[in-house]
């Protein structure tokens, strides 16, 4: 994106704008298109218009208000019969982005200026590059592990989050004939365990597991099926997640993450923790380790006519086919110009990349977690707290941790472990899966195995699914850093035959 500025104003129109939540009271879960404010935007030289509907609660029972709303932004064009590229009213696709992280309490995403901290200068989010080009945005709020109730019960545990965000295409399908753009055509997104939700809200399409959750919240009687998947650097499958870390990382010692500080509704870094695995947590890490070939095995994952597996010292196709996006990875950053010839882990010859050495690439790549990497034997990760219940902060959420457990946690069911993996939901008879799947994994990014991203790809193409999967060169972990290449790829699945 070229754009360096974004010059917003705003014209309250009708009725005084809605900067709070509707109140539960009012919401009848129709659409009142009459409660908006118009805004205009200046990206890049082009002046953007539109309408935006703030506040909207997606369920007749909310729980938590403040995180189970919607903010719904409409090109003005639409309102005026006018068209936005190749799309229209009736045919525009509606831009579903989430901004959950941590698996925290998330609230609706505004259109705006963002940045990196590599950027010299901030640019426009995800929200407002989609108004631009004419899609619909609707942004729903959800709940997360730390949200309360005001009896300050927990709400937001497994699968509160996911159950939200069904609950919001809902009402989008309810509002379908109020609400311009197709529902027919949502596209979801999200990044880390907001690219986690949006696999598993792609893969559990209408699947009854959820429906004594939404019919509790007082849920649109709608599907919850979406059109596309768009999924950065997913934390998910976890159940399987500290054995794939290990897969990974066995061997590697030394370790070095951000340490984060948290709030009741966000988690800041507050510097790097470094440090050498003790001699018990290389025990872990050799046990997680042995665990993982049965279960990649147990998919039965092929690559074409390959079947893709792993011996029991973790070597083998699969080991291989992981390493060969590694090594796409790097062609297309050779390809670009970028000098590589410095990392020893690769074999460059004709200005080909010939091989990867993918145990030394995971060594230069460095160790982020300390097994287990997820189901903390302290119950001291985010994930140990989303699996939480209404009165217990945290639960563990496999079986491994649970017998070591150091803080008498109990287990969670197999049943809300399962409701939170998009793997359960892939090939299922009783849900409808998104046609289309975006996935990007930077190959700098530790937070979980590249395994996973890798599995949950690979599953999909199996199945017959759409999927455009790569693995951005060293990029580390984080989101919506191509922009420009998201619309590309949702243009084309929105228009095509």
């Amino acid at each position: 994106m070229k754009s360096l500025r974004v010059s917003l104003c705003t014209v309250c129109v009708f009725s005084p704008f809605l900067s709070m939540a509707t109140s539960p009271t009012d919401n009848s879960l129709k659409f009142d298109s009459s409660r908006y404010q118009s805004v205009v935007a200046t990206v890049d030289g082009k002046t953007v218009r539109y309408r935006a509907y703030e506040g909207i609660v997606y369920v007749r029972k909310p729980v938590d208000p403040r995180c189970q709303c919607m903010n719904i932004f409409v090109p003005e064009e639409y309102f005026q019969g006018k068209s936005v590229g190749a799309f229209t009213a009736s045919t525009a696709p509606i831009f579903l982005p989430n901004q959950v992280g941590g698996y925290m309490p998330a609230m609706p995403i505004r259109p705006g200026m963002q940045s990196f901290p590599w950027e010299p200068y901030p640019h426009p989010n995800a929200a407002l590059v989609a108004l631009s080009k004419g899609y619909v945005v609707a942004s729903p709020g959800a709940r997360g592990r730390t949200s309360q109730g005001q009896d300050g019960t927990n709400v937001g545990k497994a699968p509160a989050a996911i159950v939200d965000l069904k609950a919001a295409v809902r009402y989008l399908r309810a509002n379908d004939a109020l609400i311009p753009g197709t529902a027919e055509k949502i596209i979801s997104n999200g990044t880390s365990a907001g690219g986690a939700l949006s696999a598993l809200l792609g893969a559990s399409g209408n699947s009854p597991d959820y429906e004594p959750y939404l019919q509790a919240l007082g849920a649109a009687s709608a599907r919850d099926d979406v059109f596309a998947v768009s999924a950065y650097c997913p934390i998910t499958n976890l159940e399987n997640a500290d054995a794939a870390y290990e897969w990974q990382f066995h061997g590697v010692a030394d370790y070095k993450r951000l340490q984060m500080v948290r709030d009741t509704s966000f988690q800041a870094p507050r510097g790097f923790v470094s440090g050498t695995l003790t001699e018990d947590q290389k025990a872990l890490s050799e046990e997680l380790r042995a665990l993982f070939p049965a279960y990649l095995n147990s998919l039965g994952l092929r690559d074409g006519n390959r079947t893709l597996a792993l011996d029991r010292d973790g070597n083998g196709s699969f080991k291989e086919y992981v390493a060969s996006f590694v090594r796409e990875s790097a062609q297309r950053a050779l390809d670009r110009g970028m000098d590589l010839s410095g990392l020893a882990f690769l074999t460059i010859q004709n200005g080909r990349i010939a091989a990867v050495d993918f145990d030394r690439y995971v060594r230069a790549m460095g160790r982020m977690k300390v097994p287990p990497a997820f189901d903390g034997l302290n119950l001291e990760t985010a994930e140990n707290e989303l699996f939480g219940t209404s009165a217990f902060r945290a639960r563990h959420f496999t079986a491994f941790s649970q017998r070591r457990s150091k803080a008498g946690g109990e287990l969670a069911p197999s049943a809300v472990v399962q409701r939170m993996n998009p793997m359960h939901y892939l090939g299922a008879p009783t849900a409808r899966s998104a046609k289309h799947w975006r996935i990007r994994h930077g190959t700098a990014d530790a937070d979980t195995s590249l395994a996973i991203p890798v599995i949950l790809a690979t599953k999909l193409r199996n199945l017959g699914y759409d999927v455009d999967f790569q693995m951005p060169w060293n990029q580390r972990h984080g989101g919506d850093y191509d922009l420009e290449e998201l619309f590309a790829w949702m243009d084309r699945i929105s228009t095509k035959g």
